[in-house]
């Protein structure tokens, strides 16, 4: 059981894109303002700290895939439960995936759903990161598009495995150079302060 105050807030913010489309860094910059500016708790889930332990025994097949974002939403939901923004970072190409995380986050114990259909964006926010191929590749900073051209990488989302853009995401943020990390991040506090899930009286630093 957790003991919560009347304002913790709850919710897990699914940044999903391609491979460089600014997933971690506005997933960072999301929690670093909502830890810094409105005191509220904010964790960042991505490929750094879970794929080296948690999911650490999965590929990249679609079934790993799969699995990979399955245990990824049930830690994010306990965190979310524990009265945690959760910020998340990943691929994620499978809409089907996606939707089943938001099931996850919307359940009882039981099985039963937790809340209603109305307050599901204020549970679960998925965000796309969108920026098309030729962006992504452009900024490579790790080198993975240019090992996966070269055939170093296989099912790399968005050269050898595709990747399924969001039909009805709660947000869409143009990462592909339309605007600055700074212009995006006041885009997604001002949607998350629509949807009541941080205090709108509170101006981000």
């Amino acid at each position: 059981n957790v003991s919560r105050t009347p304002t913790s807030a709850r919710a897990v913010l699914w940044f999903t894109g391609l491979s460089g489309s600014g997933k971690s860094t506005l997933a960072n910059a999301t929690s670093s303002a909502l830890v810094d500016s409105y005191k509220i708790p904010s964790y960042v889930l991505d490929g750094d700290n879970v794929r080296h332990g948690l999911c650490s025994d999965l590929g990249f097949s679609p079934v790993d895939r799969t699995e990979n974002i399955r245990r990824i939403g049930e830690v994010a939901a306990l965190m979310s439960d524990a009265g945690s923004v959760v910020c998340t970072a990943f691929v994620s190409p499978y809409r089907k995936d996606r939707e089943d995380v938001r099931s996850i986050m919307c359940r009882k114990k039981n099985g039963e759903r937790d809340i209603s259909p109305s307050q599901d964006d204020k549970k679960f926010v998925e965000i796309y990161c969108d920026a098309d191929l030729a962006s992504c590749e452009g900024r490579d900073t790790k080198g993975l598009y240019k090992m996966a051209r070269a055939g170093k990488i296989k099912d790399f989302t968005g050269i050898g495995s595709p990747y399924e853009e969001p039909e009805e995401p709660d947000l869409v943020v143009k990462t592909g150079g339309e605007r600055s990390v700074e212009e995006c991040l006041q885009y997604i506090l001002d949607y998350l302060k629509e949807k009541g899930i941080i205090d709108k009286r509170v101006k981000n630093k």
